[in-house]
């Protein structure tokens, strides 16, 4: 490519036709998220046959969890860089440079494939220096909107338009995100292209069969009602305003149970304000689950309460479930979630519009399962794994196509 500019060995581009196409992926580090699952899924599944590929990854905080820990997923290919995290770290993220710059030299690959913001500045530096012939990042979300300060965030996107000059291909989650970014100046819109997440929804779509498990587990009975959230402990889930619908519709109704899946660094925070509200006995904090077909299996509502979302996986998980959704309309969301078809959303800072909806759904069992059942049928081929590789297969191969890259 013309815009290129860096120095260093260029990957052999007209490579002998029977060589498999190399593939270097990117991420931050592994925790517990969609773009883990995402990347992993791509490193060890796309076609073997025809791709070699590797996954870098950094190290996660000692709070976030790893998503192949918790899968008891061994990737082979796994190259870990300890330097590269999700903080900006100055020296380190240097090293990290240096470090990426080594191993693209020693893997030659014929695409680099970033994913994640962090992993997606150094990672396409890195690429770019080294003269990779074909450059993609994911944006899996984006951080320009309630993660930092307007300052920071306006260097942040002044970073990103620089990078978006010198990527061959920019990706997207969804519309949405794709719509965010383009408005921010990053980019162009022919570089752009929407690959929707893709995940193995097989247990979820009988998850059914699991029904009644985790109530055993609980211990709570048939007649209480469940209403949970699937997410990351940080700030950006906004658990505060699940905790406060939770206690508005307690005080209407004693049955009601809420159950708190996932884990990070507001833990300690969070079950401080359930107490804070009187919940602590109706509320379950179940930390980090393997078996969310179980969990799902017996969840009344699934409630996100996020200000900001890429594609959020845990919806699709609990539409694959058949589960009814209630969830703030930002980002990503309205991509995956069709309004009262599949699923209730309601305006961001509006904790009664919030209670008042998982109240309705579960006040009106014919409209729980209309939501269920639509959402079901909405996700099933639309997030199927297989999908995704299919549509990063054919990327990949136009991609290296109008680069003329032989392999």
């Amino acid at each position: 490519m013309s815009d290129r500019g860096g120095v260093g060995e260029r990957p052999d581009a007209r490579a002998h036709a029977s060589e498999p196409i190399r593939v270097a992926r990117i991420i931050a580090r592994l925790n517990i998220g969609g773009p883990a699952i995402h990347a992993a899924l791509l490193t060890e599944r796309l076609d073997p046959s025809r791709y070699r590929s590797w996954l870098i990854a950094g190290s996660e905080d000692p709070h976030e969890g790893n998503y192949l820990d918790l899968r008891q997923w061994r990737v082979a290919s796994l190259e870990k860089i300890p330097e590269l995290g999700r903080e900006i770290r100055g020296g380190q993220d240097l090293v990290t440079l240096v470090k990426l710059i080594r191993l693209i030299r020693r893997l030659r690959p014929h695409v680099v494939h970033t994913h994640t913001a962090k992993a997606g500045t150094l990672g396409r530096l890195a690429a770019w220096f080294c003269r990779v012939p074909v450059i993609v990042h994911t944006y899996h979300g984006h951080v320009f909107h309630g993660y930092f300060s307007p300052a920071k965030t306006r260097l942040f996107v002044a970073i990103e338009r620089w990078l978006a000059r010198r990527t061959t291909c920019l990706v997207a989650v969804s519309e949405q995100v794709r719509h965010d970014v383009l408005a921010l100046g990053i980019g162009r819109a022919g570089r752009f292209t929407v690959v929707p997440l893709g995940l193995d929804l097989d247990a979820l779509l009988h998850a059914e069969r699991r029904r009644g498990e985790l109530r055993a587990e609980l211990r709570v009975p048939d007649t209480d009602r469940l209403v949970g959230i699937v997410a990351r402990l940080v700030p950006i889930k906004q658990h505060e305003r699940f905790i406060e619908m939770a206690a508005r519709l307690a005080s209407q109704d004693p049955r009601l149970r809420f159950v708190i899946v996932g884990d990070g660094e507001r833990r300690a925070e969070l079950e401080g304000l359930v107490a804070a509200v009187g919940l602590s006995a109706q509320t379950h904090f179940l930390g980090w689950r393997a078996d969310l077909d179980r969990v799902y299996a017996d969840l009344d509502v699934v409630v996100l309460t996020s200000r900001n979302e890429g594609s959020p996986v845990a919806l699709i998980e609990a539409m694959a479930a058949a589960r009814p959704i209630v969830s703030t309309r930002v980002g990503g969301v309205p991509d995956v979630v069709a309004d009262q078809t599949t699923g209730l959303l309601v305006p961001l800072g509006d904790p009664q519009a919030l209670a008042d909806a998982v109240r309705r759904v579960l006040d009106d069992a014919a409209l729980a399962a209309r939501l269920g059942a639509a959402a079901r049928a909405a996700v099933e081929a639309r997030y199927d794994a297989q999908r995704l590789l299919a549509d990063v297969d054919r990327l990949y191969q136009r991609l290296l196509a109008a680069a003329d890259v032989r392999y």
